[in-house]
Parts: C-alpha cells; sequence; structure tokens
C-alpha cells in the first residue's frame, strides 16, 4: 500500500481530528505521532530519517493510506520524494493560536523532555526540535518563525493542484471536495483540544505527561 495523502502541518494545528477525518471518509489508517507511541518498533526508522539516512518507508507505512502531524510533517520534503503521486494537506490556525496550544500540550515533548518508548524522546528532539526549531522550540520567536516558514515552503513548493490549505474550523466541505469524495452525514471530528491533551495523551499513546 501507497501513501496518498501526506500532511504538511505541524503539530496542534488540528492534526488528530484530521486523522479522524481521513479515516472516517475511508483513507485507511492515518499514520499520526500517536502511531510512534503504539508502535515502538517504528522508533529506529524515524530516528535513521533524522539523520538522514534511507528509511523503507514501505514497510514503515504498511496498512496506511495518509500521514499526518509530526514525524512526518518534519520532513514531508523526504516523503513527497518517495510518493510522487500523493497529495498534500497543510493544516493550519491563526499562528498566535497555533502558539498558545503549542506551548500548552507539546513545546516540552518535541525538546526530548517527556518520556517514550526506548529512543523516542531522541528521535523527536532531533527530528523535530533540531531540525525545525534551531534546537530552541522553548523560544517563541524562534517557534513562529519556523512556523511560518513551513507555510510559506510548502506554498511554493508544492503544485497547487495538489495541495489543500486547511483550516480545520472549515470542516468537511473544503476536505472533501478537495478529496472529491461525500460529505459524510456526521459532524466533523474535533478531538485533542488544549484542555483535553494530556487525557488523550494517556489513553491513545499510554504517555503520562511530566
Amino acid at each position: 500500500m501507497t501513501l496518498k495523502i501526506i500532511g504538511t502541518g505541524f503539530g496542534r494545528t488540528g492534526t488528530f481530528s484530521l486523522k479522524g477525518a481521513l479515516e472516517t471518509l475511508g483513507f485507511g489508517k492515518c499514520y499520526h505521532m500517536a502511531e510512534v507511541f503504539q508502535h515502538p518498533e517504528h522508533v529506529p526508522s524515524w530516528a535513521a530519517a533524522a539523520r538522514g539516512e534511507a528509511v523503507d518507508w514501505d514497510a514503515l507505512f504498511d496498512g496506511y493510506q495518509a500521514i499526518v502531524d509530526f514525524p512526518g510533517s518534519a520532513i514531508w520534503r523526504d516523503l513527497a520524494a518517495h510518493y510522487p503521486d500523493a497529495v498534500f494537506i497543510h493544516s493550519e490556525r491563526e499562528e498566535q493560536a497555533w502558539l498558545k496550544s503549542f506551548d500548552a500540550t507539546i513545546r516540552t515533548a518535541v525538546m526530548g523532555k517527556v518520556d517514550g518508548p526506548p529512543g523516542w524522546a531522541r528521535m523527536v528532539d532531533e527530528i523535530i526540535n533540531q531540525r525545525l526549531f534551531d534546537g530552541c522550540a522553548d523560544d517563541d520567536e524562534i517557534a513562529l518563525d519556523a512556523y511560518r516558514r513551513n507555510s510559506r515552503e510548502v506554498r511554493a513548493e508544492i503544485p497547487a493542484d495538489r495541495l489543500l490549505i486547511f483550516d480545520p474550523s472549515a470542516g468537511w466541505a473544503p476536505l472533501c471536495a478537495f478529496l472529491g469524495v461525500p460529505v459524510p452525514d456526521e459532524p466533523y471530528p474535533h478531538k485533542n483540544k488544549t484542555e483535553d491533551f494530556a487525557k488523550l495523551m494517556e489513553e491513545e499513546a499510554g504517555v503520562k505527561l511530566r
């Protein structure tokens, strides 16, 4: 099975809800950071990717049709090169709202300061904090600069006819139009809100935040 959809948006841009939405729309299982916690055997592959080494992506994504969230969105160019027929969904939100949510939830984690499967903390520091935030994810201006830069580069490098700029608050309509599927007769999922983050991490990924 090959990836059909690649998400380029940072974590905390509605990616967990987008994962649920894509699965509801019939795009199989969607890969997300939560999958790494559920499959600790995947950590070495992501660590290799962080070092710029070759990864057997087809084996890693066996059974998946889509990927959103970190760590995939940190290396979307690598995935785009390997899956040239994929389309792209760039989830984003107002930048100050993103920063506030990032700070309240995953900022400590992406700096490798949250326990996870063996090797996970070092991997996320390398592939997210070092690669995207120059090792300074705890600095607001650096974090915002990285967020803005990613959005600019996605728009500049991905052909417009293969890219959806997606505001999660827009719900089903733009997503379904882009993917060419009917709008489901159910509300768009809104999961992993900031206030529910710690509980969700424990329930979905088995991780207790410090």
